[in-house]
C-alpha cells in the first residue's frame, strides 16, 4: 500500500460527506472515500462510561433522536459549555448501551433536505468503529487515508472525570494508528494536544483556531487575560507557535476559512497561509460548502440559501494560497476543485 500525498491539498472529508448523509454516520464515512477524500474528520466526545463516540458536539438534540425517547426525558438539562449555556442532552449523561438506542438525523435538514430522507437509518458510531471503515477504504483504494481527530470540548470533559489526551491515546495506541501514519489530531485546546503528545502519541498536531474568542483551557486557567485566538495569527505569534513552548510544538494550524479572506479586498484571499509556510508550519481550513448559506459573500448568488452559489471560485481562491487541507462537506466538489487547479497549473 502506498503512503503517498496527492499533489495539492489534502480533501478531508468534514464529518464524512454531510452534504449528502446525516454527519458521522458509517454511510457518511464511507462515501466520503467513494468521493476521493484523503482523509475524514470525526469530531470525538465521551459517554459517561468513558466510551468515545463521535458527534459534533457532546449535546446531541440536533444530530439524534434523543428528544423522541420518553425513557432519557428526565436526562434534558442545561450546562455551561465552554463558556456558553446550553439546553439539551449530553453525551456524558448516557452510557454508551444508552447511546446506542438512538439513531442519527441531519443536523440542518432545512438546507439539506435529501440529507435529511436518510434520518434513522443509521446508529451512533464510536471511534472503534471508524478505524476499521478507514482501514479497509485504504485496502480497497491501495493508499493510506487519513484520520483527523478532532478533540471536543477537552477541558470540559477533563472536568467531569473524562480526560479525552488518555481516553483517545488509549484507544489508539492497541490499534495500527498507534505508528501515527495517517494521523492527525486537533483541537481549539492547545493543550490537550500537548497532553497527547507527552503521552506518547505519534500523530501530527494540528491548532485549530476561531476568528473570534479565546481558547477555553486558557480562559479556564487566565479569565480576562487570556489571549485571543486572532493573536495567534500575527507574525509575533506564529513565531511563539512554530517555536513551541515546554518542549511542544504544534505542526500547524486550522483556520476558519474566513481567516483567509481578513483584510483582503473583493473576495482576495490574504498572506496568512504564506506567512505560516515560512514559519515551517501547515495551514488547514474549515469548512468548505457550496452553499449560499456558508459562501463568502463575495460568492453568493441570488438563490435561496440551500442553492449553490459560485463555490468553484471561492474554493479555487481557497486552494490558490496553497492550503495543506481543506474540510469539506462535499468531497467530490473538494477533489474537482483540486483537479482544476492542477490543471490550470496551480
Amino acid at each position: 500500500m502506498t503512503s503517498s500525498v496527492p499533489a495539492g491539498p489534502l480533501i478531508i472529508g468534514h464529518r464524512g460527506a454531510p452534504g449528502y448523509r446525516p454527519e458521522h454516520t458509517r454511510s457518511s464515512y464511507e462515501l466520503a472515500f467513494a468521493l476521493g477524500a484523503d482523509a475524514v474528520e470525526p469530531d470525538i466526545v465521551a459517554t459517561r462510561d468513558g466510551i468515545l463516540v463521535l458527534r459534533h458536539e457532546n449535546e446531541i438534540s440536533g444530530t439524534t433522536d434523543v428528544a423522541s425517547h420518553p425513557e432519557f426525558a428526565d436526562r434534558r438539562t442545561t450546562k455551561n459549555i465552554d463558556g456558553s449555556e446550553l439546553t439539551g442532552w449530553f453525551t456524558e449523561d448516557f452510557t454508551w448501551a444508552e447511546l446506542s438506542t438512538l439513531r442519527s438525523r441531519e443536523r440542518i435538514p432545512q438546507l439539506r433536505p435529501a440529507s435529511a430522507s436518510f434520518d434513522g437509518s443509521a446508529g451512533i458510531l464510536r471511534l472503534i468503529d471508524l478505524l476499521p471503515i478507514i482501514d479497509e477504504a485504504s485496502e480497497t483504494q491501495g493508499r493510506q487515508l487519513g484520520l483527523v481527530a478532532e478533540i471536543k470540548h477537552a477541558t470540559h470533559f477533563e472536568n467531569v472525570g473524562l480526560p479525552l489526551d488518555d481516553l483517545v491515546t488509549s484507544a489508539l495506541s492497541s490499534t495500527s494508528w498507534a505508528n501515527g501514519a495517517g494521523l492527525v489530531v486537533e483541537s481549539f485546546e492547545k493543550s490537550v494536544l500537548a497532553k497527547m503528545h507527552a503521552r506518547g502519541l505519534t500523530a501530527r498536531y494540528i491548532y485549530l483556531l476561531e476568528k473570534k474568542g479565546r481558547p477555553f483551557d486558557e480562559v479556564a486557567l487566565r479569565g480576562t487575560q487570556a489571549s485571543k485566538y486572532a493573536d495567534v495569527i500575527t507574525d509575533v505569534g506564529l513565531d511563539a507557535l512554530s517555536a513551541g513552548e515546554n518542549g511542544f510544538a504544534v505542526d500547524g494550524i486550522s483556520v476558519d476559512k474566513a481567516m483567509l479572506f481578513q483584510g483582503a479586498p473583493g473576495g482576495q484571499t490574504n498572506d496568512l497561509v504564506a506567512r505560516a509556510h515560512r514559519r515551517g508550519l501547515d495551514v488547514f481550513t474549515w469548512t468548505l460548502r457550496p452553499e449560499n448559506k456558508f459562501l463568502t459573500k463575495h460568492f453568493r448568488t441570488g438563490g435561496e440559501p440551500s442553492e449553490f452559489g459560485e463555490w468553484e471560485l471561492e474554493f479555487d481562491r481557497i486552494l490558490a494560497t496553497g492550503v495543506d487541507g481543506v474540510f469539506c462537506d462535499h468531497p467530490d466538489l473538494g477533489v474537482a476543485a483540486r483537479q482544476a487547479r492542477r490543471e490550470l497549473g496551480g
